[in-house]
């Protein structure tokens, strides 16, 4: 397995099977009983490999993040505070987890593997990440159990770096990606567009950005309409060279959190939509998990192996070729 971005990028082959990135740390000690379900990443994980989408030939593991990078996208001084433990008592509150060594580690890790997988994707065409889509993080404080914004740090290094002129980020998350937005309302390189449910956290959404409303207890059926009548229109409208596909499965009719009524046929559906029509239009996307809640974390582990489950069928449909 590769333990670094410059490794990765060094391959020049198309693997026989779709980049996948996870690391071990993605999954640390955690009160038992928190809302929060840490334990899914490693389930999740344990469960691609039972499905044969993971295994050793295709896993990639990312290096710790540089500090550097992360700032070029959040407030320095949080960023130190975070890592230093220094945040207050509300700040904390706001976030949802309890700080910890171990927490640093795993969110650090965790925001260098979305990194990693948007490597992947330019040379590959598709990759996708076990973790990542920690879309309430803003510029200079967290929200909603979401330290810093990945998929923020991830577009503004492409960007910086040159390896991409224009990013759109496809947010399926049931709940809106404020801080995605709070990053780039100003932009025009990097565009977040949200679906989402209107009646759901946060209580005060974000008015910029490209916010497409879903309705309360929308089904299967309702759900895909609206995502097939705006996605084909909105790349064909901003023509980006870059994707970046949050999959949160908190649209599930079974999850805490959602008040969306989507089954797994459902999201397997929508991803595998989202997914095929990008690849189709030849544009690289990397793919991140997003929410998912229930008390039965195998249950949540399951329903974000949907999403690698379809992105595994359009890469065997597509036989993408070497970059």
């Amino acid at each position: 397995m590769t333990d670094s971005l410059s490794t990765a990028s060094a391959v020049a082959v198309t693997p026989a099977k779709m980049p996948l990135v996870f690391h071990p740390h993605y999954s640390i000690p955690f009160p038992a009983g928190h809302r929060f379900p840490m334990h899914k990443f490693r389930l999740l994980a344990e469960t691609l490999r039972e499905q044969g989408i993971l295994s050793a030939e295709n896993e990639h593991q990312p290096i710790p993040l540089s500090l550097t990078t992360l700032m070029q996208a959040h407030d320095k001084g949080y960023v130190q505070r975070f890592i230093r433990g220094d945040l207050s008592v509300q700040e904390v509150k706001e976030i949802g987890l309890p700080w910890s060594e171990w927490l640093v580690e795993r969110t650090l890790r965790a925001v260098s593997g979305t990194i990693l997988t948007s490597e992947l994707a330019l040379q590959h065409g598709l990759a996708c990440h076990l973790a990542g889509g920690t879309h309430h993080a803003h510029p200079s404080h967290g929200a909603g159990f979401c330290i810093f914004n990945d998929l923020a740090v991830a577009a503004l290094a492409l960007v910086n770096s040159g390896k991409a002129k224009k990013v759109l980020i496809l947010d399926c998350d049931v709940h809106q990606g404020d801080g995605t937005v709070a990053f780039f309302q100003d932009r025009t390189d990097i565009i977040p567009i949200s679906w989402h449910c209107e009646e759901n956290y946060p209580s005060v959404k974000q008015t910029k950005g490209i916010n497409i409303a879903i309705p309360k207890g929308a089904d299967d059926e309702q759900y895909l309409a609206i995502l097939k009548s705006t996605l084909p229109n909105l790349l064909a409208q901003h023509q980006p060279d870059f994707i970046f596909y949050d999959a949160g499965v908190d649209v599930h009719k079974e999850d805490r959190l959602g008040y969306v009524n989507l089954t797994d046929k459902g999201v397997l559906a929508r991803d595998h939509f989202v997914i095929a029509t990008c690849v189709g239009l030849g544009l690289p996307v990397a793919c991140v998990i997003g929410g998912g809640y229930d008390r039965q974390e195998e249950k949540v582990a399951w329903r974000h192996s949907l999403l690698h489950q379809a992105a595994n069928q359009v890469w065997e449909e597509t036989h993408l070729p070497s970059s």
